[in-house]
């Protein structure tokens, strides 16, 4: 088509530069340069990738053993080491399979898309879109208010910072968009530092935790008699933790966006598209180190905090509260290493939302505008971080900073996803005829499912808010598809040989189309067609092609278009189509004769039955209706030179 393309302002072609690689479907494309961001496509050393999640998973030790305390009480190493215990029996296999089954980052919600099709799987899709949503704005916002928290608490600021809170996590939120605008490098470099900063703060902590707890032999003493009297015997201790464990569930949130940043593994040079197989070890090894490490210091933080720490100190209003850590570091460090501390956790937690957003940058692009459910620029990197810093604005605004408000929503949408990733992986392991994973994948399902029922149950505001979010994707995204229902969704054309001959043989004359629905394909049907469009447009001859589309899944947006060739009883010749929308084939296959033999095509139709209404009801939803209108209406977006546009004939 030619159309005259203006060079694109420098604030445009900045936004549009460099689309991600988790943007990138394989044979869709957009109007980017993708060069400057080509490094980025190599791929990072697993360790560094790993640091990227672990802002997110690592974080949550700025608030999960308060959170422990608070649930379980004396009961808190026992609960966490049962939460260890499904991390490590149960998520870390599911995840390693998810990346096997899934390598470039769609993870378990690609895997169930394929056992649905049409509208339904769509649909269900967006579901899970809305619950990935759910939890990973969460993930930003929520980090950046316990930051903000623990800024605020700090004692030698909160005299000054005790009512900004709301202002410090909007502007956390906006620092963390201003690093993804700059680049997905420097994220990952921060990350590392962030990560290694932290962690090694945290050990010294944790031994000088350990350490207090050897030389006051009395505290160990102490919770083990409590223990006791409290719940009898070991038994009844298990019972308990299984009870609160969903509460801890927050503890297992850095599963889904391991995954989800998988394109960014470097692999080893041979892995191609369809076998990465470099990229699925590293990966794994990714997943099952950041495991391993968050076990160890979830079980030593829990142990420490709950032997150290007096039990109205993690109530609200005490020093404690989201913040045991913390405490500690001030406590038994001093208050100049609690400030480093102080600093450390509020850093790491405010870019804990860098992997949620990058999994939000892996996720979105590579779904919604395949499905024509996102305006084409959803697949660069810059607008979609400035639409969700927007969207964890407003989220912020909503429950006014809080980490309370925010929690439910967060353990929501992380145990959804992890119950979702536990299905899919038992379905596979199923099809693969793997009955020893079949067994241990269901029970892992059993647990994640039990753990997010029960959940809901207690927070109900958290499936609340996930519908918010997902009922806010799907009305978006409809419109978004009703936007483009008019656009040439179809990317190539390929004719085959018989096909080839048709076109060839009529570029010296007229070249006239009949769009026909295929019914008995009888020899009548074809000689009763072309006699109607005679009568109709009064053409004399029977110099005609028919074009006949089937529509396989009308959910679909963008396909190829592959157009074969017959003749049919000896003298019809016949092209066969198929795609998801009848007027979009038929309108790129014109579009393609016209240029491939330089003479305009003309197409004739017949006028469809019916209220114009419904039809284009049909054509939304199922890529039929008013097919002679809808087709014209393609061809006029596609081309805008009317003088070059392909004809369209109705009777």
């Amino acid at each position: 088509m030619a159309t005259t393309e203006h060079p694109p302002s420098r604030m445009r072609a900045w936004m549009l530069e460099g689309l991600a690689d988790m943007g990138k479907g394989g044979t869709h494309a957009t109007q980017a340069a993708p060069e400057p961001e080509q490094h980025v496509h190599q791929g990072q050393r697993w360790w560094r990738v790993m640091c990227l999640t672990g802002v997110d998973y690592f974080s949550t030790l700025g608030y999960q053993p308060g959170i422990a305390a608070l649930a379980a009480g004396l009961l808190s190493p026992v609960a966490t080491i049962v939460l260890v215990i499904v991390t490590l029996a149960g998520a870390l296999p599911v995840y390693r399979r998810v990346a096997e089954e899934s390598p470039h980052g769609e993870g378990s919600i690609a895997m169930l898309e394929r056992l649905l099709s049409f509208w339904k799987g769509k649909l269900f899709v967006l579901t899970l879109l809305g619950f990935a949503a759910t939890d990973f704005l969460i993930t930003i916002t929520l980090s950046a208010a316990d930051a903000s928290t623990h800024l605020v608490e700090n004692p030698h600021l909160t005299s000054m910072l005790h009512d900004k809170q709301m202002l410090i996590t909007l502007i956390l939120v906006a620092l963390l968009g201003a690093v993804f605008l700059k680049g997905f490098l420097e994220a990952i470099g921060v990350a590392v530092y962030l990560v290694a900063a932290y962690l090694s703060l945290n050990v010294v902590v944790v031994i000088v935790g350990m350490w207090h707890v050897v030389t006051q032999e009395h505290v160990v003493t102490d919770w083990t008699s409590a223990l006791t009297t409290e719940h009898g015997n070991v038994f009844a201790m298990i019972g308990v933790s299984l009870l609160v464990f969903p509460k801890l569930a927050l503890g297992l949130s850095g599963f889904e966006t391991g995954v989800a940043v998988m394109p960014h593994v470097e692999g080893d040079p041979d892995d191609t598209h369809d076998n990465p197989k470099g990229r699925i070890r590293d990966t794994k090894k990714l997943l099952t180190t950041a495991a391993l490490i968050m076990s160890v210091f979830l079980i030593a933080t829990s142990f420490i905090t709950t032997v150290l720490i007096p039990e109205k100190e993690f109530k609200a209003g005490g020093q404690a509260n989201g913040r045991a850590l913390a405490y500690l570091a001030h406590e038994y460090l001093g208050n100049a290493f609690g400030t480093v501390y102080d600093l450390s956790t509020i850093a790491i937690l405010w870019f804990a939302g860098a992997s949620a957003m990058a999994g939000l940058l892996n996720l979105m692009p590579r779904y919604l505008p395949r499905y024509g459910m996102a305006p084409h620029w959803a697949r660069a990197v810059r607008p979609m971080v400035i639409v969700f810093t927007l969207v964890a604005f407003l989220v912020t605004w909503i429950f006014d900073a809080s980490v309370d408000a925010q929690g439910g929503a967060y353990a929501t949408g992380v145990l959804v996803l992890m119950s979702s990733a536990a299905i899919a992986v038992t379905i596979a392991a199923r099809r693969a005829q793997q009955r020893n994973w079949t067994v241990v994948f269901g029970i892992v399902s059993a647990v994640l499912l039990y753990v997010t029922v029960v959940n809901v149950i207690e927070r109900p505001d958290g499936v609340k808010i996930g519908a918010c979010f997902i009922a806010g994707i799907i009305l978006v995204s409809l419109l978004s598809r009703l936007a483009r229902a008019f656009e040439l969704r179809v990317t190539s054309v390929q004719l085959d040989p018989m096909a080839e001959r048709f076109i060839r043989d009529m570029a010296s004359r007229k070249i006239r189309f009949v769009a026909n629905e295929p019914d008995r394909r009888d020899k009548a049907e074809y000689r009763e067609k072309i006699e109607q469009i005679r009568n109709d447009n009064d053409i004399p001859g029977e110099d005609f092609v028919f074009v006949e589309v089937t529509v396989l899944d009308a959910s679909e947006f963008e396909a190829g278009l592959t157009v074969r060739g017959e003749v049919l009883h000896g003298r019809y010749r016949v092209l066969t189509l198929e795609s998801s929308s009848i007027p979009n084939a038929l309108a790129a296959l014109m579009l393609h004769v016209r240029d491939s033999t330089s003479r305009i095509p003309h197409m004739y139709f017949e006028w469809t039955e019916g209220n114009p209404f419904a039809n284009f009801l049909r054509f939304f939803l199922f890529g039929q209706g008013e097919v002679a209108p809808v087709t014209r209406e393609v061809l006029r977006e596609a081309e805008p030179d009317r003088t070059r546009r392909p004809r369209v004939h109705t009777g």
